[in-house]
């Protein structure tokens, strides 16, 4: 999958690869919805005899217009978004970046440069998308100003038991711990990457040890709470019981950053400063303030066996 990298007024356009037939929106999650959308733009990419494209934006348009409470965390990261369209077979990805230049865009001006100007010849979009400034151009307008430049399909709400799966559903669900349902929605376990850092070795001491896990902040993780997950490092694939909290027992819980840390069930190695990946399997319990330790270790000890019955109940 080859990959470009926009921006407006600089960079707009690439040597001639097309023609395209595209997927335009932002797709964080990738879930079933936005799969929809790419599967019919890979799909008339194959009945035309042309190369499938993915459009999408970078950042997020709340983190350039609503800085504070209304910053949407990421569902997926950019590298894990471009394996998952390169999985999906996706020939080319342009990645648009959005500032405030492009988001003053007219409709008309946007498909000039990115569609027209791209060598697009199909625009495939979900029934809500929308572009240029003020998101005021529709995928009515879209078809409309085509002309005889491209042709246009509109994918229609994609539901689960009647409701729309949405970016916006799927972040409601991890803040309440829900990654079961959330799975269902992307189709694949809901994923966090990160690097192994250094902790305070409390659970080490308490015969657990736990790779604590450095997260991108703009990233979204689940809701406070102990989980079943898998972790993958190395080439390989472990189970394991991760918490996700302030500590309670130890700390006061105001002042604590939350952590994410992952007891791996038969491992012991050293593996400080390695990149691993956490699929996220199900919810076991909430966060509990312990009246001693004793009572926390016999705990993470039950807390350590459901995990493994869940994992590797096959």
């Amino acid at each position: 999958m080859e990959i470009y990298h926009l921006t407006y007024p600089e960079k707009t356009s690439i040597d001639d690869k097309g023609p395209f037939s595209m997927a335009l929106g932002f797709f964080d999650g990738l879930h079933k919805g936005h799969q929809t959308v790419i599967g019919e733009a890979i799909r008339k990419a194959k009945e035309l005899g042309i190369h499938s494209a993915v459009m999408t934006f970078d950042p997020h348009p709340s983190h350039l217009f609503d800085s504070g409470k209304n910053k949407v965390g990421y569902i997926t990261q950019y590298d894990e978004k471009t394996r998952l369209l390169k999985e999906m077979g996706v020939d080319t990805l342009f990645i648009v970046k959005f500032d405030l230049d492009l988001a003053s865009l007219s409709p008309e001006q946007f498909i000039e440069l990115f569609i027209k100007g791209l060598g697009v010849k199909h625009v495939t979009a979900g029934f809500d998308f929308t572009f240029g400034s003020k998101g005021s151009g529709t995928m009515e307008q879209m078809e409309s100003l085509a002309g005889d430049s491209y042709g246009t399909t509109t994918i229609e709400k994609v539901k689960d038991y009647d409701e729309k799966i949405s970016s916006t559903r799927i972040r409601k669900l991890l803040s309440e711990g829900d990654v079961e349902k959330t799975a269902a929605l992307l189709g694949r376990p809901f994923r966090t990457s990160g690097i192994v850092v250094h902790g305070e070795k409390r659970g080490r001491q308490l015969g657990f040890p736990t790779a604590n896990i450095s997260y991108n902040e703009d990233s979204i993780i689940p809701s406070i709470g102990v989980y079943a997950v898998r972790i993958e490092f190395a080439g390989k694939v472990y189970g394991g019981v991760c918490s996700v909290g302030k500590k309670p027992t130890f700390h006061d819980s105001s002042s604590m950053a939350t952590t994410v840390e992952v007891h791996i069930i038969d491992f012991d190695d050293d593996i400080y400063g390695v990149e691993v990946k956490v699929d996220w399997i199900t919810f076991i319990r909430g966060e509990v303030k312990f009246s001693s330790v004793d009572a926390l270790i016999q705990q993470i000890g039950e807390d350590k066996e459901i995990a493994r019955q869940l994992l590797f109940k096959d």
